[in-house]
């Protein structure tokens, strides 16, 4: 997956018609360097008539010369002043899109000199990648005039793709120069893991900041916050706090009640280690797309919803109180921007991730899990503490061993000769289950969707059976 590729300080968005000028080369003479084949043979024969001319002593033959000479100078000093003049723009329709999805380029030329272009050839630079280098030929642009061609980009793969330069060739009608220009201005296409629709499931046994109500009074007693706040011009007058009035000195209000969003954190485990193959269908690009998905769901349903990898790493961070953000829609293309260049991590553990979560209580965590251990079992049992609800999602190593033996990726030999030992990941999975995490095992081609809906049915059969349990201890 390629590594992200940011624009530049000060540099175009991404997706807003950009443009830009030409890199200026060596002037003149690298013009004169675009003579095309026809037009060295015409300043070739112009010379060669001139020399006969003179030897001859023919003035008429000396007139030709000085003609088929001077022709093609004439098209390099007029093609190479119209090439700053032709200005060139680019926009995507849209910039960001998931995995597997189309996205529109619109290429638009402007000739802002006051005589005709020439044949214009275009030509955009796009990572192979997104699909074969698009090529136009336009016909003489009108003075003032504009053209609009457009070509379609697509990628299997998740990532950030430069687009562009623009590059441009220009002859002139006779053929005689070709002159190429390369536009500064570059876009970035972001693709985005694919994000699966889940159903409204309400899972079981919601804890505290969990749950489907989505507001929380913060005071205790009344409908009120009993620590007031100044005066603001709009005010209820009904509001007004006349004991702390008179304590400060000035006009105070009771604060309204205030709303504490639920909170989800969506755990994606990054290990290197933990996962096998590459590419669109591997283990790994499931987890970030269940990820993405799961992500987008709470949001949705109103959570606040924070990311953080084994790494420790969190988006939003801290500053962004707490690690949570309250803004959906900005939240929804931060996360995913950021699932779209995630990648491998040389963590052993997760013992980072964990070092976030214990210094806060948190509402419902969600883990997407590679291979897991004993040692990840009893950290991952730890987080679980600190969480009112948890769900794991974890890799069924055996699966996705077995599909990717079969030649649907590159495995690598030492996963093939040396297989994780299924009593230790069984035991792992068992140690989670009993430190209180509801434990999805995922399959290779299982839709995310049928596995969410599973795991509210596991969730509600343990309370179910936990239930039972302390109704048969009641005496």
């Amino acid at each position: 997956m390629p590594a992200p590729l940011p624009p530049p300080p000060g540099g175009p968005q991404p997706g807003a018609p950009t443009s830009g000028g030409a890199k200026e080369g060596g002037g003149l003479r690298s013009a004169f360097g675009g003579l095309t084949t026809r037009g060295r043979s015409f300043v070739a024969a112009g010379l060669a008539a001139a020399v006969c001319a003179y030897v001859l002593g023919q003035s008429d033959l000396l007139r030709v010369g000085l003609l088929l000479a001077v022709l093609p100078l004439v098209c390099v000093a007029v093609l190479y002043r119209t090439r700053y003049r032709v200005a060139g723009s680019r926009r995507l329709a849209p910039s960001r899109v998931p995995a597997m999805s189309e996205a529109r380029v619109h290429l638009r030329i402007d000739n802002v000199s006051r005589i005709p272009s020439g044949l214009l050839m275009l030509q955009d630079r796009v990572p192979y990648v997104l699909g074969p280098r698009p090529r136009f030929v336009l016909d003489r642009v009108e003075p003032g005039g504009h053209r609009e061609v457009s070509y379609r980009v697509r990628s299997d793969l998740r990532g950030r793709y430069p687009l562009g330069p623009l590059q441009l060739r220009l002859t002139d009608p006779f053929g005689m120069v070709e002159l190429t220009r390369s536009f500064s201005a570059y876009d970035t296409l972001t693709v985005v893991p694919r994000v699966e629709p889940l159903p409204p499931v309400r899972l079981a046994g919601e804890s505290s900041g969990y749950g489907e109500s989505r507001t929380r009074a913060l005071a205790l007693a009344g409908d009120d916050d009993v620590i007031p706040r100044g005066y603001r011009h709009g005010d209820d007058l009904r509001r007004v706090h006349w004991r702390s009035t008179a304590k400060y000195g000035e006009l105070m209000v009771r604060r309204e009640e205030q709303p504490n969003r639920a909170r989800c954190t969506v755990l994606l485990d990054t290990r290197q280690g933990a996962y096998f193959g590459a590419g669109p269908d591997s283990a790994f690009e499931w987890a970030v797309s269940g990820a993405a998905s799961v992500a987008t769901h709470m949001l949705e349903r109103g959570f606040a919803v924070r990311l953080l990898t084994d790494t420790g790493s969190s988006v939003p961070g801290p500053e962004g109180g707490g690690g949570f953000s309250g803004d959906s829609s900005d939240m929804a293309g931060l996360l995913l921007d950021t699932l779209a260049v995630v990648e491998h991590s040389d963590a052993e553990d997760l013992a980072a991730a964990y070092e976030v979560l214990r210094t806060g209580t948190e509402g419902l965590l969600v883990a997407f899990l590679g291979d897991i251990y004993e040692e990840q079992a009893t950290i991952l049992g730890r987080m679980r503490q600190r969480a009112g609800g948890a769900v794991a999602f974890v890799l069924d190593s055996d699966d996705w061993l077995t599909r990717e033996a079969a030649g649907r990726f590159d495995v690598p030999e030492a996963a093939l000769t040396d297989p994780a030992d299924p009593d230790t990941t069984e035991h792992a999975v068992q140690m989670l289950r009993e430190a209180g995490w509801t434990v999805v095992a995922v399959g290779p081609g299982q839709p995310l969707a049928e596995l969410w809906r599973q795991a509210d049915r596991y969730r509600s059969g343990e309370e179910s059976a936990g239930e039972r349990r302390e109704a048969g201890a009641r005496p």
